[in-house]
């Protein structure tokens, strides 16, 4: 099975037999509804689906664990802002890291042994983070539990990619990206049960513990879950580790990792001090921010789905466009405009729809944008390169919070990272419908 060029795959592709109609699969509806998605898939991209949900869903409890007791251990330990994210960004760098690794390995052993392999990983480091005695060792064990953190989206997203027909491609990614959701808000509900049961000083600890659980996943996934034949080809004739940055790729490639950058250092400098926000100048306590978080991950959630729906309707680059220019006008209306509390819940929703709606698309996107022999590397590498410039963002506004206000900092660092991501969503082509070879 041969690549298609760069260049040929910026063409769109039309007449060709989809590979899983050829082998029987289910027929085509012609319908970009989330309905008709489910009833056109056949048993393997059902399998497939679900299975990535659920990793993607423990990805989101795990990660989010650390911003929502972020204050408890600022205040145990004593730590000023700005180290505190500098836990957070040294996580995401590892994540970048562990993210392009796991995509080489994707491409040489497996995508779906990787995935089992990046689980466990950041599974295993959430329990040490449990047993930390200081903060420099909570934060050695966060950052290393980013290597298999990273590692988890690039794995299960050209998983998807691959075995998911084109008409299919964009709202199953999509609901894939809709179990971060379902993860942050399990997240938030532990958090609510575990601070109210506990004192703050042993609640961190147990839910941290109880970002073990993902480990089971992994038997999960090795009885149900098979391995592209596409996969296959790219193990026979994987390319080099700097094959992304050859001539006919690399432009590709630095657009796509400042996509990636725009769109998760926008994420990052909300999602990771928002609920410091809610505390210090809002004035509410843990459990009191509950409801607000879960208004906003309600946003969320519904964001990815009709993010799925539009990356199939109205192609994936409109939808980037779409979702940046909405981010940075409800991001400066929730953080800048006085209001009252009620009125701030309320908004909660659509800023977890804007910020959150467009990852639907990131997957499916990169996979369409490399040929097969690089594809792993390639999305490991745009997807955490991004991640990686993007986690320096909880940094800077920590840092930035102690000349100015908290909302200031936040709506500083998003603005720039939408208009990053808008530019580069400008620059690339639409992959809606392209065929993988």
């Amino acid at each position: 099975m041969s690549d298609v060029s760069v260049a040929d795959s910026a063409r769109p592709l039309t007449g060709a037999l989809d590979p899983d109609l050829a082998a029987g699969g289910a027929p085509e509806s012609g319908t970009t509804t989330l309905a008709g998605l489910f009833r056109d898939m056949n048993a393997t991209e059902r399998r497939t689906l679900w299975a990535c949900v659920l990793g993607y869903v423990l990805d989101g409890l795990d990660f989010t664990i650390y911003t929502l007791v972020l204050g408890t251990v600022i205040a145990m330990w004593n730590v000023d802002r700005g180290t505190a994210g500098l836990t957070v960004t040294a996580t995401l760098l590892c994540s970048a890291v562990g993210g392009w690794i796991a995509g080489l390995l994707s491409d040489r052993i497996g995508r779906v042994r990787t995935l089992q392999l990046t689980v466990f990983w950041f599974s295993l480091f959430s329990l040490l983070s449990a047993v930390a005695q200081s903060f420099g060792q909570l934060a050695v064990c966060r950052a290393l539990l980013g290597l298999g953190f990273g590692g988890e989206w690039t794995a299960g997203a050209v998983l998807m990619g691959e075995t998911i027909r084109p008409r299919l491609r964009g709202r199953a990614v999509g609901c894939v990206q809709a179990g971060w959701a379902v993860g942050w808000g399990s997240a938030v509900l532990v958090q609510a049960i575990f601070y109210t049961l506990l004192p703050a000083q042993v609640a961190w600890r147990w839910m941290f513990a109880l970002g073990f659980v993902p480990a089971l996943y992994v038997i999960f996934v090795r009885r149900f879950v098979q391995e592209p034949p596409i996969a296959a080809a790219a193990r026979s004739s994987s390319g080099r580790v700097l094959d992304i940055f050859s001539r006919d790729i690399i432009k590709t490639t630095a657009l796509a990792a400042l996509l990636g950058t725009g769109a998760q250092g926008g994420y990052y400098a909300i999602n990771t001090w928002l609920p410091i926000f809610l505390q210090t100048e809002r004035h509410l306590t843990v459990v009191g921010s509950t409801s607000y978080l879960a208004f906003l991950i309600s946003g969320a959630l519904t964001g990815y789905l009709v993010g799925a729906w539009l990356a199939d309707r109205i192609g994936r680059r409109n939808l980037f466009l779409l979702f940046s220019v909405s981010a940075i006008v409800v991001v400066l209306a929730y953080t800048q405009i006085p209001m009252s509390n009620n009125v701030l819940w309320v908004l909660g929703f659509p800023l977890g729809f804007v910020a959150s709606g467009y990852y639907s698309g990131l997957g499916a996107f990169f996979a369409e944008l490399f040929p097969t022999r690089v594809r792993g590397s390639a999305m490991g590498f745009a997807y955490n390169c991004g991640r990686g410039v993007g986690a320096l963002f909880p940094t800077l506004v920590g840092f930035l919070s102690a000349k100015m206000a908290l909302s200031h900092a936040i709506a500083i660092f998003a603005v720039v990272a939408y208009s990053i991501m808008f530019v580069a969503a400008l620059l690339l082509p639409e992959t809606r419908g392209r065929q993988l070879a």
